[in-house]
């Protein structure tokens, strides 16, 4: 075993009795250092909110036609891509459609 795995082996070891006393020492200090999971939201809190705050209300409503009109405007130009990536492969299938269009 190189000198370097033994120096980590006695470093987690140290470490793990360093924690250990301090847990048997310190217990409210270790209790308050202890992350715990948050407290969940009540069901439809948000809606509650909306429902009857009008402020809040406004801002929900116009953040939700943003999101949409973003979504409309991504949409339509994805739908461009398209129409322009199908063009370019028909003029590589077919080069001289544009012959006979003409």
């Amino acid at each position: 075993m190189s000198p370097l795995a033994r120096l980590r082996v006695r470093l987690a070891l140290a470490l793990g009795a360093a924690e250990v006393r301090l847990r048997l020492r310190l217990p409210r200090l270790t209790w308050a250092l202890t992350r715990r999971p948050a407290r969940p939201a009540p069901p439809f809190a948000e809606l509650v909110r909306i429902e009857s705050d009008p402020a809040y209300r406004a801002l929900f409503f116009a953040e939700l036609d943003a999101a949409i009109a973003d979504r409309f405007a991504a949409r339509g130009a994805v739908v461009d891509e398209i129409e322009a990536a199908a063009d370019r492969l028909r003029a590589l299938v077919r080069p001289d459609a544009d012959e006979r269009a003409a």
